[in-house]
C-alpha cells in the first residue's frame, strides 16, 4: 500500500518530495491530472499518478494538501472511499485578500474538528504537515544534528502511528499536540503554528513538548 498525496501545490508537491525521498510509495492525484503525472515524473523513484479516486483507493494514508473548502468537497464525493483510510488533514481555515491572512471559520473552531466531523466511519483522522510553511518543510528536513519538530494531533491511535511514521520518514520528529480539539493549537494563528506562537521559528522535540505545556 502507499500513501496518496492529494493537491499538487507547494505543500503538496513538497510532503510528496519529502516522502518519496525518505522511500514512501506515493500516489499523487490532483484535479487537474496532468499537473500530478508530471510531478510524479520529475519525482521518479516510488511515485506515480493518477485520477483522485483511483489514489485514495490504492492507499492506505491520504494527506489532502489542497485548501480547507475543497477538502470538504472532495471527502464529501469520495466519503465511501475513506472508510477505514488513514487521513491526514495538512488544511488551514484561512483567506488571502490583498496579501492579509486571515481565519475563515469562527473563533474557538479548527478545521481539523470540521474535517473530522465529515469522515465516514472507520476512518481514522490525524491533522499535521499544515504547521509548517512548504518551505520551512523542504528546507527544515533532516535537520542536524537534532531533527525539527512536527506535530499532530489525534485521538485514533492508528492514524498516530501512520502520522508518525510519515513524519520520521519526511524527516522530522513527530510530536503529539494532543486530540483532535488540539487541532486550532497547530493551525495559523495557534500557539504551535510557525505563523503563529511559534513566530516562524523551527523547534526541536524539546521545545515542542516544552511549547505544549506551556
Amino acid at each position: 500500500m502507499a500513501t496518496a498525496v492529494i493537491g499538487v501545490g507547494s505543500i503538496g508537491k513538497t510532503v510528496a518530495q519529502l516522502l518519496v525521498s525518505g522511500g514512501e510509495p506515493v500516489v499523487l492525484a490532483s484535479r487537474d491530472q496532468s499537473q500530478a503525472t508530471a510531478l510524479a515524473k520529475d519525482l521518479g523513484g516510488s511515485a506515480s499518478a493518477t485520477s483522485v479516486g483511483d489514489a485514495i483507493a490504492q492507499a492506505d494514508a491520504v494527506v489532502f494538501a489542497v485548501w480547507f473548502d475543497t477538502m470538504k468537497e472532495l471527502i464529501t464525493e469520495h466519503a465511501v472511499l475513506l472508510a477505514g483510510k488513514v487521513v491526514i488533514d495538512p488544511s488551514n481555515p484561512i483567506s488571502l485578500d490583498g496579501g492579509t491572512v486571515s481565519r475563515t471559520l469562527p473563533d474557538g473552531q479548527s478545521a481539523g474538528e470540521v474535517i473530522a466531523s465529515l469522515l465516514p466511519a472507520g476512518a481514522h483522522f490525524a491533522k499535521s504537515f499544515g504547521t509548517l510553511t512548504a518551505g520551512q518543510l523542504a528546507e527544515g528536513a533532516h535537520r542536524v544534528p537534532q531533527p525539527a519538530a512536527l506535530f499532530y494531533a489525534t485521538d485514533d491511535d492508528q492514524a498516530a502511528a501512520t502520522t508518525e511514521r510519515l513524519i520520521t520518514t519526511a524527516g522530522f520528529a513527530p510530536v503529539k499536540a494532543g486530540g483532535v480539539t488540539a487541532s486550532l493549537r497547530i493551525e495559523v494563528f495557534g500557539d504551535l503554528h510557525t505563523m503563529g506562537g511559534l513566530d516562524g521559528k523551527l523547534v526541536t522535540a524539546e521545545e515542542a513538548n516544552a511549547a505544549i505545556t506551556a
